[in-house]
């Protein structure tokens, strides 16, 4: 299983990588194998509002369907379009070209909340 060193993680299993004044967030490895084959992902629109831990979209395989949760508060600037036509990039890059959005955060403070990679390797050991 692939855990970066430089996002912070969810117990939703969301990543979240720094970008500048933005946060790129997606699914993680962990969460992708745990859903199998991805096949349809629903995102928030870009320009939406949203609040830490609302739901903002589905993910579903030939599993299931799991909810996206916002990792923090803030507004959406970007979704990866290239996943209407390919969510399988999900499963084959979770952390590069299957991310899911781009958000610029209303509140920073929040990330004192979030998981690092070892408190996020600790969290899934545990079973969850």
């Amino acid at each position: 299983m692939n855990l970066p060193g430089d996002v912070w993680f969810t117990p939703e299993h969301f990543w979240v990588k720094k970008e500048n004044d933005r946060y790129l967030c997606g699914i993680t490895d962990h969460a992708q194998q745990e859903l199998g084959e991805v096949v349809f992902v629903e995102m928030p629109r870009p320009g939406v509002t949203v609040k830490k831990s609302e739901r903002i979209g589905d993910v579903e395989s030939i599993k299931t369907i799991s909810n996206l949760y916002a990792p923090l508060s803030g507004q959406i600037v970007e979704v990866n379009t290239l996943l209407e036509k390919k969510p399988e990039l999900i499963n084959q890059s979770p952390y590069e070209k299957g991310w899911i959005l781009r958000m610029q955060a209303s509140d920073e403070s929040e990330l004192s909340g979030l998981l690092d990679t070892a408190g996020y390797q600790e969290f899934i050991s545990h079973g969850e």
